[in-house]
């Protein structure tokens, strides 16, 4: 089964919209989990704790590379925990990928056949031959940055081209991409409302990962009333801190269901 046909199935089942990152950090979890494999065991609960809230996790790299093998591990354990205990349940590595052709080639097989994602982020700076590797994987959900949730996005995305900022001629070049390999979404950040209805009318259907809500202070209301597509759906609304660090007590998996149960539950109520 594909991404997108994977994404469409836990949607319909788990009535949602909600992605959750997981990004444990030694420094924020719980101090009675940081024993033998703290990462982990923290991502063991908040899964168990949520999983039918959920249409996708997404676990950031970077908290993991950060401890080096220990870390890797811990994320290859969580990777296989999903697939092994909720295998309806798409996977989105959140690695921010794309080198030139042959460095992407290893890129993507390790995120592809090492790890078993379902889906990873990439960054279309160095253009199409660095995204094609994982373009080439059919049945992965290929996530093109495009305008991203940060302060300073508007460095460079806002530049003007041609009479046009720079993030929509990205939005119009995924599009042509997708029609080819028909397994694009785009990143546009909750931070940008107006921004994402734009880019909502370049890519009508496309699935968009919408970062930003939460600590980030994203606009949850106007995210949907500009992003949805025609069918309801179409956005995959990720949250990381606001849920997994709703509580640093033992308490802590159990505060995430409820967070995430009325981040969930919000969002339905505008769909």
């Amino acid at each position: 089964m594909n991404f997108q046909k994977k994404l469409d199935k836990i949607i319909a089942k788990n009535n949602s919209l909600l992605s959750i990152g997981l990004d444990p950090d030694k420094n924020i979890i719980p101090n009675h989990l940081l024993s033998i494999d703290p990462l982990f065991e923290f991502n063991k609960a908040i899964i168990d704790a949520t999983f039918d809230l959920v249409c996708v996790y997404k676990p950031n790299t970077a908290f993991y590379e950060a401890y080096g093998i220990k870390g890797i591990e811990s994320l290859k354990k969580t990777i296989e925990y999903i697939k092994s205990a909720h295998p309806e349940i798409p996977i989105i590595a959140d690695a921010k990928r794309a080198d030139i052709g042959k460095t992407s080639e290893k890129y993507a097989k390790s995120v592809f056949d090492y790890f078993g994602c379902d889906a990873v982020t990439v960054n279309p700076y160095l253009g199409l031959d660095s995204i094609e590797p994982f373009l080439k994987y059919k049945d992965k959900g290929i996530i093109i940055l495009c305008r991203t949730s940060n302060p300073s996005a508007s460095d460079f995305q806002d530049l003007m081209i041609d009479n046009n900022p720079l993030y929509i001629h990205v939005a119009r070049k995924v599009v042509e991409w997708d029609k080819k390999y028909h397994n694009c979404l785009m990143v546009v950040g909750a931070t940008w409302p107006e921004q994402l209805k734009e880019i909502r009318k370049i890519a009508p259907e496309m699935f968009f990962l919408v970062p930003g809500i939460g600590s980030q202070g994203g606009d949850l209301k106007k995210t949907l009333q500009f992003g949805l597509t025609k069918n309801r759906s179409g956005l995959i609304i990720h949250s990381s801190s606001a849920i997994i660090y709703a509580s640093d007590e033992k308490d802590f998996a159990q505060k995430a269901r409820e967070v995430a149960k009325a981040l969930r539950d919000e969002i339905n109520k505008e769909r």
